[in-house]
C-alpha cells in the first residue's frame, strides 16, 4: 500500500503566522521528542517513521509550499507538485496518475490518502495500515477511517454505520452529514455516528477508471499538462458521495484537528514563544510572538496574542476560528517566508503614483545553501550584504562577496548566490509590476551553475 499525504491550504485561522507559502502544518509550535519545536509536518513525518511507513508515502503539494516541506522533512521526501492549486479531487488524481505512471504501481494495490497534519498518537498509522485488508475483505470502493466523537462538535464532519458489522471491525457506511449544529451531532452520536477525518483507501484502479470515464489521461506527464483545465472540486463531492460501497474502520484513540488557535494551544508545550512578558495573572492566555520586538500580555483569560510580520492578532480563543472571514479581504503577499536556502522576510512595501513599486527584504542564505541561478524581467534589485560571506554567480561570473559588499542587479541580470558562511543581505526591488511570477530559475544546483559558468569562460574574482 503507499500513502499520499495531502499538503495544501493556507490556514487562514491561524492567521497572522500562516499564509500562502507556511501553511499551519508547518508552525513550529509542537514539542519534539527532544524538547525542541516542530511542526505538524514534522510530527506527523516522524510518526510515520516509527511505524515504518514513511518510505511508502508520497506529499502532493503545491510549487509553493515544495521549499518548505524539504526544508522540514528531508530533500529525499518523494513530492508531487500541482502547478496551481485545485482542490482535493485533481490533488488525488495527479496522484493517481503519478503512482500509475512514474512509480508503476499495480491497479490493484491500494493507496491510503490523509491530511499532512494530524494531531494523533501512533495506534492511528496502524489503523490506516489496516485500510487495504478493509478494502480486500469488505469490497468496498472506498474505506475509511471513523474517529469515536468525545463530544459533539460542529466543526467536523460524521459519517452514519449502518447498524450490521461488514466484518469484525468494520461497517457499511450508511450516509454523511457535514458538520452539523451542536444539537444534530449530539443525535448522530446517539446513532453511532464517527468524525470524518479525511483517511481513506481505495485501489488504485477505483480512481484511474474515474479519470478514464471522464476521457481524462492517466499518465501523469499528459495529466500535468491539462491540469489547469480540471474542475476545482473536492474528492468527498466528486468521489466519496458517488460511490456505490464505502466501509468505515472505527479508530477510538485521540485524534484532533488542530487548524484553529483554540485548539492548536490546548497542544502547545508552552504558553509564550517569542519576545515579551506574559503576566503571572493571565490565565489560559498564550503569546506567539516571531517580530523582534517586545510584546507584553497582563491579566487577561483565554486569550491569544501572536504577532508575526503577516500582522497581528489578539483574539478570544473560542471566537478565534472567525478570523478566516474576518481577514478574507486582505491581500498583501506573505510578508515572512521560509525557503530551502533560509528564509526572506518583507521589511517594507510602497506603490507611488507613477505605477512604480518598492519592496525591501531583509534574506538570510544559510551556510553551504544557495539561491537558485536565475533572473527578472521587471525589476531592478540592489543587495546589501550586511553578514557573513558568499560567493556571487553574476552572469558568466564568479564573485566573492562580504558584509558592508553593495550588488547591484539590473533587469535581465543573471545572478545566484551561495552561502560560505551564514549570509544575510537586505534586498531592495523597485520596478513596476513587481510579483513571484517575474522569475525566470535556470539552475537550481550550485554545481551546474559553477558548470554553466566554466563553459562560458567566466571570469572569477576574489
Amino acid at each position: 500500500m503507499k500513502l499520499v499525504l495531502l499538503s495544501g491550504g493556507s490556514g487562514k485561522r491561524l492567521w497572522p503566522l500562516s499564509n500562502d507559502t507556511r501553511s499551519k502544518q508547518f508552525l513550529k509550535v509542537l514539542e519534539g521528542n527532544h524538547g525542541d519545536k516542530q511542526s505538524m509536518v514534522q510530527r506527523v513525518w516522524s510518526q510515520l517513521e516509527e511505524e515504518g511507513l514513511a518510505e511508502a508515502c508520497v506529499i502532493a503539494t503545491s510549487k509553493l509550499q515544495r521549499d518548505m516541506i524539504h526544508a522540514q522533512v528531508g530533500e529525499e521526501t518523494p513530492l508531487i507538485i500541482e502547478p496551481e492549486r485545485r482542490d482535493t479531487f485533481p490533488a488525488i488524481a495527479l496522484a493517481a496518475s503519478y503512482l500509475h505512471s512514474v512509480v508503476k504501481m499495480d491497479e490493484e494495490e491500494a493507496v491510503a490518502i490523509l491530511p499532512v497534519d494530524p494531531y494523533v498518537e501512533n495506534a492511528f498509522f496502524s489503523r490506516v495500515r489496516e485500510l487495504e485488508g478493509v478494502l480486500d475483505r469488505s469490497g468496498a470502493d472506498l474505506a475509511l477511517i471513523g474517529v469515536a466523537p468525545t463530544y459533539p462538535s460542529s466543526k467536523y464532519g460524521y459519517i452514519i454505520p449502518e447498524e450490521a458489522k461488514l466484518g469484525e471491525e468494520f461497517y457499511k457506511v450508511s450516509c454523511f452529514t457535514e458538520k452539523p449544529s451542536e444539537e444534530e451531532a449530539q443525535l448522530l452520536i446517539e446513532q453511532n455516528a464517527f468524525w470524518n477525518c479525511g483517511v481513506f483507501a481505495f485501489k488504485l484502479g477505483y480512481v484511474l477508471d474515474i479519470l478514464r470515464a471522464k476521457q481524462w489521461p492517466v499518465e501523469y506527464e499528459a495529466l500535468l499538462a491539462m491540469y489547469a483545465e480540471l474542475p476545482k472540486i473536492s474528492f468527498d463531492y466528486e468521489v466519496v458521495e458517488k460511490a456505490a460501497h464505502i466501509a468505515v474502520l472505527p479508530h477510538e484513540g485521540y485524534w484532533k484537528d488542530l487548524g484553529t488557535w483554540n485548539t492548536l494551544t490546548e497542544e502547545m508545550a508552552t504558553t509564550q514563544i517569542g519576545k515579551g512578558v506574559l503576566s503571572k495573572d493571565s490565565v489560559n492566555t498564550h503569546l506567539v510572538n516571531e517580530l523582534d520586538i517586545p510584546v507584553t500580555v497582563i491579566g487577561t483569560t483565554d486569550i491569544v496574542v501572536a504577532a508575526s510580520p503577516d500582522g497581528i492578532l489578539v483574539a478570544d480563543k473560542a471566537s478565534s476560528p472567525k478570523i478566516k472571514e474576518l481577514i478574507s479581504a486582505f491581500d498583501h503577499p506573505p510578508m515572512y517566508e521560509e525557503r530551502l536556502w533560509g528564509w526572506s522576510r518583507t521589511l517594507d512595501y510602497a506603490k507611488y503614483e507613477d505605477g512604480e513599486e518598492m519592496v525591501t527584504k531583509r534574506i538570510c542564505i544559510l551556510k553551504g545553501k544557495n539561491s537558485t541561478y536565475h533572473y527578472h524581467n521587471l525589476r531592478d534589485e540592489v543587495w546589501t550584504i550586511v553578514r557573513g560571506e558568499g560567493e556571487l554567480a553574476l552572469d558568466d561570473s564568479l564573485v566573492r562577496v562580504k558584509a558592508g559588499d553593495i550588488v547591484h542587479l539590473p533587469a535581465g541580470k543573471k545572478h545566484g548566490i551561495r552561502a560560505i558562511k551564514e549570509l544575510e543581505f537586505i534586498e531592495v526591488q523597485t520596478g513596476s509590476g513587481i510579483s513571484d511570477e517575474d522569475f525566470f530559475r535556470l539552475y537550481f544546483e550550485w554545481g551546474d551553475v559553477i558548470k554553466h559558468i566554466n563553459q562560458s569562460e567566466p571570469r572569477i574574482f576574489t
